[in-house]
């Protein structure tokens, strides 16, 4: 997958979606999410990929080994670039699930990237200590499932710009680091709660950003996306 922003398509048609792209170029990177995915199902990735978009399908896997390895097996099908499955899951889910997409690529086809997820974004201190009763920080946890997601053999993890440097000194700097929270300052925190600038998520390392609302919510989501997309690459571009 490209190293340009990748937009979060939270719409709840394909009719949104494809009025909500028409000003872009082909070739972006886009992320199908639950709503949307649920929504129209294996045809949105079909139309996307037919008008050259790389896809990010952010299901968010977590379940057994083998119902995880054969949901794999189906989505690596669709030519989709990127998956992902929840850390917490553990390391044999994660292995089945690259199992899964191992298996189901079609010959000839390169098999799409998987990460785990480590801590939500939304997520804090307190939800860590209070809600998953982990007694440790943060930071800790979201090593910890790092480590978790090297070992079982997967291409990265989704995290927080403000983990993505230690990620990086940890499993070095080819390692996916797909961060989500990315704002411009004018930008509200919506529900997320560790955010950062494009900037920032540069300057600490990531080695993707996604991009939702700060895009998609704009008067101009073209020239926001320009805008970010500036930042990101260190380019100054407004407009």
């Amino acid at each position: 997958m490209k190293t340009s922003p990748i937009i979060a398509l939270d719409f709840d048609s394909s009719q949104r979606v494809f009025d909500f792209l028409q000003p872009f170029e082909a070739g972006i990177n886009v992320k199908v999410g639950m709503q949307l995915y649920y929504k129209e199902g294996p045809a949105i990735i079909s139309k996307l990929k037919e008008c050259g978009f790389d896809i990010f399908l952010d299901l968010k896997l977590h379940d057994i080994p083998n119902t995880v390895k054969s949901a794999m097996e189906v989505l690596a099908s669709l030519g989709v670039d990127l998956v992902n499955v929840h850390a917490a899951g553990g390391r044999s889910m994660m292995e089945a699930a690259l199992e899964g997409l191992d298996k189901g690529t079609p010959v000839g086809m390169k098999r799409p990237s998987i990460i785990g997820v480590t801590q939500l974004t939304s997520t804090d201190e307190r939800q860590v200590r209070e809600e998953q009763l982990i007694h440790a920080s943060l930071q800790e946890s979201v090593l910890h499932y790092t480590k978790l997601t090297s070992s079982a053999g997967l291409d990265g993890v989704v995290c927080s710009v403000h983990e993505a440097a230690i990620i990086s000194e940890v499993c070095g700097a080819d390692f996916l680091k797909v961060t989500p929270g990315i704002r411009l300052p004018e930008n509200g925190t919506h529900d997320q709660k560790r955010i950062a600038t494009p900037e920032e998520a540069r300057q600490e390392g990531s080695t993707h950003i996604v991009v939702g609302r700060a895009i998609t919510g704009a008067s101009d989501p073209r020239a926001a996306y320009e805008q970010i997309n500036g930042r990101w690459r260190g380019v100054e571009r407004i407009g």
